[in-house]
């Protein structure tokens, strides 16, 4: 049966290279779309790319033909801009629905569009409607990067000798996974290993520091997760979870602990995107550091925080003025294109609120013997068109999964109070 597909604006801000996207299929672009692009182009910065290399796409097809008689692709699909009512709400949708009036009986009809309450409205009007993907994601609640194993109680006690064993060959290792092994006969006891892919075998973790800048890990999953951070030869980190799970907090212990306790790191360099939770503040008055202060706050405490646990543990690591000191930078992402960071730990805060591309556009301005750690929560998303799946922070754990240079971990307990917790658990 033939497929029409109706590709709706939000779909080319997304992924301006959509229409490449279905090979052998009749596509259809409301011309309004083609007017929201150019709108769009004074949108966000990521978004406004989007809509200029979309918009320079489409026109580069011109030279096939008229847009309006339809275009073939190199991919076998072809592309027909059809006119529509301008002053409809919904270009994509009105225009669904009079293809749909005027189909011939075996044509299927599909509206692709990353809007959800346009999806509803079509299924509310029997019009086959999906999200867009361009291909197969998951979540990290899907990849958590360790598997929870119950195991014989001399297994436990060969990992605790620091033996060797053997990885269970019925699940989907990855380099960098980790391993929970628990007793199957006393469940309260377990014990953290690691799987090494060149010999397929778990192992113990190295003995962590008594303390990482007064820092301790409070349950296994933050073992795990500071075994990746202090480990040079893993360049890569990502840490997924709900809020007051640590993620961040470990990522900034680990690194200033590599950076003032003779690591191998020069600095400690924080990027947070600016993206407000609620309503924007507007024009803030100062200079570029008061300008940037509430959005570079969060990180701060967590600073001030490490600072106090740090100089009540026995043998402290940072100096008095850690605030003021040199070896730490707290900046927003936006002025890092076009940098190369040599020797640093990087961490780059609230990653699910970046696109991919900004993702890609960070790490790759990092230099030899730089170590990058990218945190954040799927379920708090502020930026548009993102969702738990298309988000640069999980789309960056999907692609690194299978690398040895990276490891994932998807922090599940909460330990900032037992009232955060509650609070992650039951309020939506």
């Amino acid at each position: 049966m033939p497929l029409s597909l109706i590709l709706d604006a939000s779909v080319l801000l997304f992924d301006p290279q959509a229409i490449l996207r279905f090979p052998e299929q009749s596509l259809y672009l409301p011309l309004s779309a083609l007017a929201e692009l150019d709108r769009a182009r004074r949108a966000q910065p990521e978004t406004a790319r989007n809509a200029r290399l979309a918009a320079t796409l489409i026109d580069g097809l011109r030279q096939r033909g008229p847009l309006r008689f339809g275009v073939l692709l190199d991919n076998g699909a072809t592309l027909t801009v059809v006119q529509d009512e301008p002053q409809g709400r919904h270009p994509a949708l009105e225009l669904a629905r009079a293809m749909a009036a005027n189909a011939a009986p075996d044509t299927q009809l599909r509206l692709v569009t990353r809007d959800v309450a346009t999806r509803l409205q079509a299924d509310a009007l029997g019009i086959d409607a999906t999200d867009y993907r361009p291909e197969a994601t998951l979540g990290t609640d899907d990849i958590r990067g360790w598997h929870l194993l119950d195991a014989e109680p001399t297994h436990l006690e060969a990992i605790r000798q620091g033996l060797d064993l053997d990885a269970s060959p019925h699940l989907a290792w990855q380099p960098n996974d980790y391993a929970i092994l628990r007793d199957r006969t006393r469940q309260s006891a377990a014990v953290p290993a690691r799987f090494d892919h060149q010999t397929a075998r778990l192992r113990p973790l190295r003995p962590l520091p008594r303390a990482i800048c007064g820092i301790s890990p409070l349950n296994l999953e933050q073992t795990l997760a500071l075994d990746a951070l202090l480990d040079e030869s893993i360049s890569l980190v990502t840490l997924a979870g709900r809020a007051g799970t640590g993620k961040t907090l470990l990522a900034i212990a680990a690194g200033l602990h590599q950076v003032f306790a003779g690591g191998p790191y020069t600095k400690l360099l924080v990027f947070r995107p600016t993206m407000p939770v609620s309503r924007d503040l507007g024009y803030l008055p100062g200079d570029l550091g008061d300008k940037m202060r509430p959005w570079m706050q969060p990180v701060t405490d967590a600073l001030e925080f490490i600072r106090q646990q740090d100089r009540r543990s026995p043998a402290r690591t940072l100096p008095d003025d850690l605030l003021a000191a040199p070896e730490i930078s707290v900046e927003p992402l936006t002025y890092i294109r076009g940098r190369s960071i040599p020797n640093q730990f990087i961490v780059i805060d609230e990653t699910q609120n970046l696109t991919p591309l900004e993702v890609k556009t960070a790490i790759t301005r990092c230099g030899r013997g730089t170590k990058v750690v990218l945190t954040g929560d799927p379920d708090q998303i502020d930026t548009p068109l993102l969702d738990a799946f298309t988000n640069g922070l999980a789309r960056t754990v999907q692609k690194f999964h299978p690398s040895p240079l990276a490891a994932h971990i998807t922090l599940q307990r909460g330990e900032r109070s037992e009232l955060a917790e509650a609070a992650a658990q039951l309020l939506d």
